[in-house]
This record gives C-alpha cells, structure tokens and sequence, in this order.
C-alpha cells in the first residue's frame, strides 16, 4: 500500500540540501539503533549531491556507522568508470570517500567498461540481482526532472511500464542516452521515498505529480514509498502547487 504524500518546503536549494543532509542522518541513526543495517538508495544532480557535500561537512556525520550502511544508486549513466557524470563519482567526491564505508555494501552499478562491458541489458540485470536479493529497502532518495521523470524512468518510456527492479534505458530524451535504473515497482519497495527537487522548472511537474497525475505520463507521480512519501521542494519548485496540498511552513 502506497502513503500519501507529505511537502516539505525550503526557502532556497542550499537549504533543501543542508536540512536533508540532517534528515538523512537522523533517519540513518534511527535505523542503526534498532540493530539493522539501513539500506538506502543515493540520487545525483545537484541537489541530490549537495545533500551529501553537507552531510560530509556536518559534525553528525561520524554518529553513523558508514560500515554498516547498505548504499544503492536509483539510477547510472551507462557511461567509463572514469566519466565525471556518473552519479557514483560524485557520490564518492561528496561524501563516500570521507567515511569508512565497506566496500561489499557500496553497490554501483556497472559503468560501460566494467564486467559487463557494452551489454547495458547484462549490467541491468545484475543490479536487478542485487535489488531482488535484499530483504528491504528503507529509503530510495530521487530527483525529479522538469518533465516529471524520476531516476531514469521517463513519461511514456518503455522503462515505466517495467515491473523488474532494474532496467536498461535507450534513448534517454537527456544525455548520456544509454542508463541503468530502478523500476518504480522496485522504487515502491522502499519504505520511504524522498523526491528531492528546486527551481521554477520543476514547478509545473510537482504540482501534477502531487494532483493525481498517472504514472505513465509522469512517473514521480508512481515514486511512493510503502510508509512515507515526502516531497522535499525550495519554494520556486513548490510554486505551482494549490492551497489545498498542505504543506510544512516553509523553513
């Protein structure tokens, strides 16, 4: 059973960013002190790896044990290890390579020059693999593009019809073309799902996406956790939004 969402609004994208570093380490803590290791699922863009950059610059950083953090991607340009827009470089940039991660437990997906080489299909249905094999999810971190796609899911492609966990995406209407991505049926998994986004672009999307547009036209509209659905917005993002969403008072 799919939550209802929740909004939460932030006066600009450095501060959407800085608290959700702080709401990630609390929810990170939360779970460690139940004595299970959390699983989460990591997004890029900008204020997806901003988030990490002040999580890494935040005392609370060291109360978790990085150790013991399972680490996911929502989705990977299928593109050389090496490539500076893997989502996974710049995770490690902002935050992985500062923390004592265990490397078993760090899960990238496959880069075009890796084990699978070219077979963006062979790469996906490994990490469909490793999806399949955990017992849960409890948070999958996502952006939201301006036309409502969330990791690599786009409006009428074949991916949001998906009932994998993983999938290979061609022709991506945004370079790189070629990328690997949950399924919103994995992405349904979680327990919590977070869709964080800002700016006036993203305005138009997040008010469809919260007013019952369907999945197939704007997949963040099919991105729910099992638990708690949060929409983490900058105020020009949560624009278009009408009165009757409530919302958090904006911080």
């Amino acid at each position: 059973m799919s939550s209802v969402p929740e909004v939460v609004i932030h006066r600009t994208p450095d501060l959407l960013a800085a608290t959700t570093a702080a709401r990630l380490v609390t929810k990170l803590v939360d779970i460690q002190s139940t004595g299970r290791v959390p699983v989460v699922a990591l997004t890029g863009g900008g204020v997806g790896i901003s988030t990490l950059a002040h999580l890494n610059d935040s005392p609370a950083r060291d109360a978790v044990d990085w150790s013991r953090v399972e680490i996911l991607w929502g989705d990977e340009r299928f593109v050389p290890a090496d490539d500076p827009e893997r989502n996974a470089g710049q995770a490690v940039d902002a935050l992985l390579r500062h923390v004592r991660v265990d490397p078993a437990r760090v899960h990238e997906m496959a880069p075009s020059d890796g084990a699978f080489g070219s077979d963006v299909d062979a790469a996906a249905a490994a990490y469909a693999d490793i999806v399949d094999g955990l017992d849960e999810i409890d948070l999958v971190m996502l952006g939201m593009g301006p036309e409502g796609h969330v990791a690599s899911v786009f409006p009428e492609s074949p991916a949001v019809h998906d009932t994998g966990s993983a999938v290979a995406v061609r022709n991506c209407p945004k370079p790189p073309p070629t990328r690997i991505s949950l399924t919103l049926p994995a992405i349904r998994r979680a327990a919590e799902v977070w869709i964080i986004t800002a700016g006036a672009a993203k305005a138009g999307a997040v008010a469809l996406a919260l007013g019952g547009a369907g999945e197939v036209a704007l997949p963040a509209a099919g991105a729910t956790g099992r638990s708690r659905t949060l929409f983490l917005l900058d105020r020009e993002a949560a624009a278009a939004l009408p009165p009757e969403i409530s919302r958090s008072p904006v911080s």
